[in-house]
């Protein structure tokens, strides 16, 4: 009883009594049954408007269709490809791998592990997180139905016509998937994209002789409860989860109710949903430009988000806050500091689903490039990156927008070294290496127990990296491992991690950043960190990191001071790439200048969601509170 008792304080003290209060509530609300009353399943369908006087509204979209989309033709290998594998029934899942799950997929199985949903089930009576049924991420993906992009790019590229091959796909999910039955309807972030989609391709297709009235009908029939749907449940995102999730949704309510007046409740959804987005923005996005999710795959995906909002609510004589908009461009300037120029990856940091919602260009899904180009160009009317394959998304986006903006600039060019001190991030760039610190004081829940990273890069290439994140419903060892502080390039005490990790998500005793100083000297840039961290072990222990930069040579001196009380060993992890040792030489000492014995540990590396392969880990142990290390170049 007393541990639960201190389980509930740590949430009630992490998290807030809002988000108590709404849990416990939503909770009691399922297990009674009142909430089934909100999502009602087997609605009559009722016509509101007919195909005809859908195509004739005044309200605006990207391109009107896709015989005005004004993207410069580029037909490609990769392309081709990628629709050949779709038409033999090879889907990609989260970016990186591909499932052939047939042509007659149901939409109900898992390709990763066979697992069938049961479709009568009302989805509040399906958990998201199961052993048997597995990872729901991989039931989510081809529902999503980001795959269309595929499809259409293909026909506009190529000059062909496949539009019966994308109706066909959606109603086939329409048939499979009945109203609020199902796993695919329990996540309103999944619903939104969907629906998102559908937009896409609606509208690239409107005159197409596929786009039938009862097509239309049958599409914007689901359409509509989507979009009830999101809005029932829409405090469930913007209490209990309060992310990209919360982005999402609110952004799909306004723009539902802009482009579909005729729904009764439109003008509440547009309304709502405006002022909603505003301040989620507002909120998850820190005044320095940072994300409240601490990971760039999620951050990048509001860099998408907020172009689709801007260039939408600019088509149709709408604007948003100004405090929207700055925040917009703070964002893109932060992870252009973290873009690495050649490829444009950035640092593997923090979860990373494989989430690319919309894709709109053949680039490497780490490449970031293509979708800070499209934002840059709504505030500029040119782009950041000049090469032509990096532009096709803005391109898409902006085939109806006026050549003139009518917002602010942003000015773009990489600094040798970049401060971004509310969400703890220190970058320090020159002509051959790039590194990334984490040194972070949270106020929003923790993702990565991975405070005082340090991620190197050298000639555009990942040397000491993050390991990424896997999946999010394995084996409990892979969960911790991919969570834990072993991942990632810092210290540990003996095998204990820098927070207590809990249920799912959470995490307890977070790891706060005490000072941090990031400066230039005559000889060296140096960087200074200090932590609270371990307070599961002791309340009192910190962790000092002090980095030195060499501005004459490619050399590193970390400098990791622990103050403990524990007779636990100091472990100093370094996660390599093969090309690390091969330009680099690494040793160490402890506070008496004795060297330290380099050991290899067995490591993961997770580029892409779902995918893992065996890697290598440099640790330096000592029993001391001090270790030294010298990284230079060979």
């Amino acid at each position: 009883m007393l541990s639960k008792f201190k389980f509930l304080l740590q949430v009630y003290k992490n998290m807030g009594w809002r988000y108590v209060n709404f849990r416990a509530g939503f909770e009691l609300k399922k297990r009674v049954g009142i909430l089934k009353r909100k999502f009602p399943i087997n609605p009559v369908q009722k016509q509101v408007i007919s195909l005809e006087e859908w195509k004739k509204l005044k309200v605006k979209y990207f391109f009107s269709s896709r015989e005005f989309v004004k993207v410069e033709k580029r037909p490609n290998k990769e392309l081709k490809e990628e629709f050949e594998k779709f038409l033999n029934g090879e889907v990609l899942y989260f970016n990186a791998t591909y499932h052939k799950i047939g042509k007659d997929y149901n939409w109900l199985t898992n390709p990763s592990n066979g697992y069938q949903h049961d479709i009568t089930k009302h989805w509040l009576e399906i958990p998201d997180l199961s052993t048997e049924a597995g990872d729901i991420k991989y039931i989510w993906e081809k529902s999503r139905f980001s795959f269309l992009y595929t499809l259409m790019r293909y026909d506009f590229h190529f000059e062909e016509d496949h539009a019966k091959i994308v109706f066909e796909e959606i109603e086939s999910w329409i048939d499979s998937n009945p109203i609020n039955q199902g796993p695919n309807w329990i996540c309103s972030q999944e619903i939104s994209l969907r629906t998102m989609n559908w937009l896409f391709a609606l509208n690239f297709y409107k005159n197409s002789k596929e786009l039938t009235e009862e097509r239309f009908q049958k599409i914007i029939h689901v359409i509509y409860w989507q979009l009830k749907h999101v809005y029932a449940n829409i405090n469930f995102s913007r209490i209990a989860v309060r992310n990209n999730h919360a982005i999402t949704e609110v952004l799909m309510l306004y723009i539902g109710g802009m482009l579909f007046p005729f729904f009764p409740e439109a003008k509440v959804w547009k309304t709502k949903g405006k002022k909603w987005f505003e301040e989620e923005i507002d909120y998850q996005i820190y005044e320095d430009g940072t994300f409240l999710q601490f990971s760039h795959n999620y951050h990048r995906v509001v860099i998408q988000l907020l172009t689709l909002g801007f260039n939408l609510a600019e088509l149709n004589n709408e604007s948003f806050s100004s405090k929207t908009y700055d925040r917009a461009r703070k964002s893109l300037n932060y992870l252009y500091q973290c873009c690495n120029e050649s490829d444009g990856h950035l640092p593997n940091y923090g979860p990373n689903d494989g989430a690319l919602f919309f894709n709109l260009n053949d680039e490497n899904y780490r490449d970031y490039r293509p979708q800070l180009n499209a934002l840059a160009y709504f505030f500029n009317r040119k782009y950041c990156f000049e090469d032509a394959r990096l532009q096709e998304d803005g391109q898409w986006y902006s085939s109806n927008i006026a050549t003139t903006s009518q917002q602010e600039p942003i000015t773009l060019s990489y600094e040798k070294i970049s401060t971004f001190d509310v969400g703890g991030y220190y970058l320090i760039r020159d002509d051959k290496s790039f590194a990334f610190i984490k040194c972070g004081a949270y106020k929003n829940r923790p993702t990565h127990a991975d405070n005082l990273h340090f991620d190197l890069w050298y000639k555009g290439v990942n040397v000491l990296r993050d390991a990424g994140s896997y999946r999010y419903n394995t084996d409990k060892s892979l969960i911790s491992y991919f969570k834990g502080t072993k991942a990632h390039n810092t210290v540990v005490l003996g095998e204990e991690t820098q927070m207590k990790q809990g249920p799912r998500f959470i995490w307890f005793n977070w790891s706060q950043s005490i000072y941090v100083l990031l400066k230039e000297t005559i000889e060296s840039i140096v960087f200074e960190g200090k932590i609270k961290a371990f307070g599961h072990l002791d309340p009192n222990i910190t962790h000092e990191r002090k980095v030195t930069k060499s501005k004459y040579k490619n050399e590193w001196i970390i400098l990791d001071f622990v103050e403990h009380t524990t007779d636990l060993p100091l472990k100093q992890y370094w996660n390599i790439s093969k090309e690390f040792e091969t330009n680099f030489d690494i040793e160490a000492v402890n506070e008496q200048g004795d060297s330290i014995p380099k050991t290899y540990n067995k490591a993961w590396y997770s580029s892409f969601y779902g995918v893992k392969e065996e890697s290598k880990a440099i640790v330096f142990e000592s029993y001391g509170k001090y270790i030294k290390t010298i990284i230079k170049e060979k």
